[in-house]
């Protein structure tokens, strides 16, 4: 099937998900008065909008016709640029405290039907069941075909306690599958973090917040206290969507040297052009600007680490699965990662309401743009639970192109051997294999990345993967 998905970057009905953000309280306007203005095509404009205007069946406000105008500039751009309403602005902002109203879904929309991306771990929807490349077609009564995305989120979000159905088109089933579910605030902790056997610590992170560095922070000061003689350090970055650029910034510079080079963006606008080091200066945010990195062991600059991604890891995560691959810093363990490697900027408009604006490519230390490519792994480790076919930038309509990508291509066409997923196992269906629990005995990549810490054999698929089918 043509993938069609345009991304809003809406995850969990009010916040930004997979999106790296970096906020611009600029004005737009003395950007626009650089360039001549399109007479002729303004021209053609206002003469569409007076027929509208006169002779729609049904009579339609100015407001609603320039809205949708904006948004359709917008959209046409690339799948990450978009209007944000007041709604929509302000659920951006909180989105990324952490704690928004809603259901726990990151969506997208595909063939006019709401997609989900992921559901985000301890959530209603996660909990109910609600699986990657579902296509929402109800809502409640009412059919999703023809609804904009903005208006189906809205319809979704609701009081905590009230419920709505969700009608739901699932690969491998034959009808629809029905899912009531009840509405809650939804927190997310960003950050969790465990000893998986004596010696060897494992610390995820599933979105960058605002709070995400210091949580991590805390953890890791713990974990060190409690354990001194820590062997090994797993930082998990798999399905994790992205968030603030800061963020990325910090959670690198915990493991690199300082003064380090983190990212560095490239945009036509000389403020586009910017690199972020291993420094305060970078990534320190609020109004205090404290180095909140300081109270973290000398001993986190050196433990042996594994970064494990997969095709969910993507934006922030990316950054940081880059810059630490790029330093030799850790060695990057699971499958390819998503490929966002563009920067959106906000600027805020009139009436608290505002552009989410595609402005920059970053680039990772070593030079490498992950737009449309992601990052490879060192170590190729397939999840034998992770049976979906996964959406990745590169399948997104109007995406920016990577020339390096493109070289890629070539050296493969050439003869140039490149990485490929395990087949699946004999007699397993996909959609009838259990996820597993990140973290948990089962996690077939976390066992891997413990192994390579240990000097042990790494294998790239486990020889069991039909034991974990569903049995009904």
């Amino acid at each position: 099937m043509h993938t069609r998905l345009r991304n809003f970057g809406l995850i969990a009905f009010g916040a930004v998900a997979g999106v790296l953000i970096s906020l611009n309280f600029q004005a737009v306007a003395d950007r626009a008065t650089r360039t001549t203005l399109p007479i002729e095509e303004l021209r053609a404009f206002t003469e569409v909008f007076g027929a509208i205007k006169t002779n729609y069946v049904e009579p339609v406000e100015d407001k609603k016709l320039i809205t949708e105008a904006i948004n359709g500039m917008l959209t046409g751009l690339d799948p990450h640029s978009a209007y944000l309403d007041q709604e929509a602005f302000k659920e951006l902002q909180v989105g990324t405290q952490g704690q928004f109203g809603g259901l726990g879904i990151e969506v997208g929309m595909e063939d006019g039907f709401v997609k989900v991306i992921s559901p985000i771990e301890d959530t209603p929807a996660f909990k109910a069941g609600i699986k990657p490349n579902d296509l929402i077609i109800k809502l409640d009564e009412t059919p999703v075909k023809g609804m904009s995305l903005n208006d189906a989120v809205k319809r979704m979000r609701g009081k905590p306690n009230t419920t709505i159905t969700l009608t739901i088109s699932r690969k491998g089933e034959s009808a629809p599958v029905v899912v009531t579910l009840t509405r809650a605030v939804i927190r997310v902790q960003s950050v969790k973090s465990k000893i998986i056997e004596p010696g060897y610590g494992w610390v995820r992170v599933s979105q960058f917040q605002e709070a995400t560095t210091e949580n991590m922070v805390r953890q890791l000061t713990q974990m060190f206290k409690e354990n001194p003689g820590l062997k090994g350090l797993v930082l998990d970055l798999r399905n994790d969507p992205g968030g603030l650029l800061h963020g990325a910034v910090a959670i690198s510079s915990a493991f690199l040297p300082a003064k380090t080079l983190v990212v560095s963006t490239d945009g036509r606008a000389e403020d586009a052009k910017k690199k972020f080091y291993a420094s305060p200066d970078d990534y320190a945010r609020g109004s205090r600007g404290e180095d909140v990195l300081k109270a973290l062991p000398q001993a986190i600059k050196t433990v042996p680490m594994v970064v494990l991604v997969n095709g969910g890891s993507a934006s922030a995560s990316e950054i940081v699965a880059g810059a630490l691959q790029d330093h030799k810093r850790a060695t990057v363990i699971g499958t390819q990662t998503f490929g966002k490697g563009s920067v959106q900027t906000i600027m805020p408009l009139g009436n608290n309401t505002a552009i989410k604006l595609t402005t920059a490519r970053y680039y990772t230390p070593g030079g490498r743009s992950i737009q449309a490519l992601g990052i490879k792994p060192d170590i190729l480790v397939e999840d034998p639970s992770d049976t979906m076919t996964r959406v990745r930038e590169a399948d997104l309509t109007r995406h920016l192109n990577n020339s390096q990508a493109k070289a890629d291509e070539k050296k493969a066409e050439l003869g140039v051997a490149k990485a490929k997923p395990a087949p699946l196992q004999p007699g397993v269906v996909p959609g009838e294999v259990k996820p597993i629990e990140l973290g948990s005995k089962e996690d077939f990549q976390l066992q891997q990345a413990i192994a390579h810490l240990k000097g042990e054999p790494v294998k790239a698929v486990s020889p069991t993967v039909a034991e974990n089918k569903v049995t009904n």
